[in-house]
């Protein structure tokens, strides 16, 4: 607002690494600059949904920059670019900050401004300082000082079995016994945030209907949740309650929610961490670094003095990781390479990141995107493939199974499937358990022996054919919040489907054609059920378990399947699981498997 306010020329690009906060931050500017958000002074762009002007302050994800590099790969429309929240470390942080390096360096005349607040600012200068002679230093470093109230900090005197109950029975608590304040609750995923959240709403409704004080007014926050709901969390709960916000560690520092008094901290985060035998990244459940646990108490003083109430030890703390390792040194790197090989940088492994990846992860990439016809010998992009996949904001194999549909003649199906993987999940779970029953027997109306896949196909199809109806998904336990944006996603993956020239047509049915398509993109992911009666996976034999959530978990095992993602909990569960046939392997990726590696099994 300063800049635009001195006459600055161009565009001002502010990255955020999370939507809610891109989207947020442009609704707070323009209501600021007294302006409607997406007219010609403020937009937003995030996945699946961006903004078709060209404001003067734009608001955007990490991805949509990477993306804009594309086509203008000096960013010349733009005259500064503000990279916010750089101590999160994400993958596309971190591959900015290589990426605005390079551009500086060819563009003195932008401007760069890199927020963070608790990375070393020393570490961010030594890196885009590029000029070593005295007093001509490139980078300057500049400190605000926050205002924060204090905070008392409690712990548990030993440790939680389970921090979802904890956090529920932590909150009725505060809330029968403390007079005011709202109150914020951490913990790690989806499913736990909506598990917490419906039973903190069945003793809010307990507490209405017997006409007590104390009401509560809870509310879910999370990445994937819709914007008309999120924004929910930022205003005043009804007269005669309190707010409770149950989120993820999207609520640890790229939002501030407001009235927030009482923090509740599970002490854990999941995290994506690549395993480089599998080829995939597994989500894992690990404990928050001391950085991590203090942004979340930090979330109780913006307001006035709070509280924070950690379910964990105190000598817990001092085995706690100072920092969390950046997202580059643990993640797949397969999209990231593709990205930065449609941006023109031929050799990867001389690229200047801020942490270098290990290199057998670089490798491990190169060597899928070569695979999947995404990149040739010389590792450099195949027209069109390559180029299409790089603009797909989508796993590298999923692009691949959409550009592949149209030639299998189910383009249809591949774009609902794809869709509703870029959901956490839309099968909601009921606490109690006669509603867990009925969850389960609804849930088995769609399932079908094929696999996860072809169930999340049915589900889309039997809501399209409710007319999209609430009354469906209370019926059979849909999130409705979430199979909506899976419509919007569809819609928006589509369009590009159709610039490209795919026709899009069905199979009318027929799941041997879908599943064989999803082997286009899917064969890096193969298991096989070894005699000893667990999966391992076809190259590398890593034990593999079906997960509890698949549909494949009660009928008999087939021999062959996909997997599309792997979660390490007690074990390596494969998750959203797809049977085939090994044949298929052989047809469709013969470059990637041949026949002895298949054993007699």
């Amino acid at each position: 607002m300063y800049m635009i306010e001195a006459g600055w020329p161009g565009q001002i690009g502010i990255c955020e690494s999370r939507r809610v906060a891109a989207i947020s931050l442009a609704n707070r500017v323009a209501d600021e600059t007294a302006t409607i958000v997406q007219d010609d002074t403020v937009g937003y762009a995030v996945k699946f949904d961006a903004c078709l002007n060209r404001p003067k302050i734009k608001y955007m994800t990490e991805g949509i920059l990477l993306r804009e590099m594309m086509s203008d790969p000096l960013l010349k429309s733009y005259s500064a670019i503000m990279l916010d929240e750089v101590h999160e470390r994400t993958l596309y942080t971190d591959i900015l900050m290589g990426l605005m390096k390079k551009i500086i360096r060819k563009r003195p005349e932008l401007r760069l401004i890199v927020a963070s607040a608790t990375m070393d600012a020393k570490e961010l200068y030594e890196f885009f300082n590029h000029v070593k002679e005295k007093n001509k230093d490139s980078a300057v470093i500049l400190s605000v000082k926050g205002r924060q109230f204090p905070v008392n900090v409690y712990y548990t005197l030993e440790p939680v079995p389970c921090y979802v109950q904890k956090s529920v029975d932590t909150a009725l608590k505060i809330n029968s016994s403390k007079e005011s304040g709202d109150i914020l609750i951490f913990l790690t995923g989806q499913e736990e945030v909506d598990r917490a959240v419906r039973l903190l709403k069945e003793h809010a409704n307990n507490i209405e209907q017997a006409n007590k004080k104390n009401k509560m007014y809870v509310l879910p926050m999370y990445g994937s949740l819709p914007y008309h709901e999120q924004l929910k969390v930022f205003k005043s709960a009804p007269e005669g309650h309190r707010k409770v916000v149950v989120a993820t560690n999207v609520a640890e520092t790229s939002i501030t929610i407001p009235g927030i008094v009482h923090v509740i901290d599970c002490g854990f985060v999941k995290m994506r961490w690549f395993n480089n035998e599998t080829h995939t990244d597994s989500l894992v459940v690990l404990p928050v670094s001391k950085a991590s646990a203090d942004q979340r108490a930090g979330r109780a003083g913006r307001m006035k003095s709070g509280s924070v109430y950690r379910l964990y030890t105190e000598e817990y703390v001092s085995k706690l990781a100072d920092n969390t390792p950046p997202e580059i040194i643990r993640s797949k790197l397969t999209y990231a390479v593709l990205q930065l090989k449609a941006l023109g940088i031929s050799n990867i492994l001389k690229f200047k990141f801020p942490s270098p990846p290990p290199v057998q992860n670089l490798r491990s990439a190169l060597e899928i995107l070569y695979a999947l016809g995404a990149i040739d010998i010389n590792g450099e992009l195949t027209k069109p493939l390559g180029y299409h996949m790089a603009e797909f904001a989508l796993d590298p194999l999923y692009s691949k199974v959409l550009l592949s549909s149209g030639e299998f003649g189910c383009s249809e199906e591949i774009l609902t499937i794809i869709s509703m993987l870029q959901v956490e999940t839309v099968f909601t779970k009921p606490s109690s358990g006669n509603f867990s029953i009925k969850a389960r027997i609804q849930k088995r109306l769609f399932e079908v022996e094929e696999g996860d896949l072809i169930t999340y196909l049915n589900v889309y199809n039997a809501f399209i054919s409710s007319e999209m109806s609430r009354e469906f998904c209370h019926k059979n336990f849909i999130n409705y919040k979430s199979i909506k944006r899976v419509v919007e996603i569809r819609r928006r993956l589509e369009k590009m489907l159709n610039n490209y020239e795919v026709p899009i047509v069905s199979c009318e049915g027929s799941t041997e054609t879908i599943c064989k398509c999803l082997v286009t993109g899917l064969f890096p992911n193969a298991a096989y059920l070894h005699y000893s009666g667990v999966y391992k996976t076809v190259r590398g034999d890593i034990e593999l378990y079906v997960h509890p959530d698949s549909v494949l978990y009660t009928i008999p095992q087939p021999q062959w399947l996909l997997f599309c993602e792997v979660m390490h909990t007690t074990k390596l569960f494969m998750r959203d699981l797809t049977v085939i046939k090994s044949d298929w392997l052989l047809e469709l990726a013969p470059h990637f498997y041949y026949k002895t590696t298949f054993k007699d099994y």
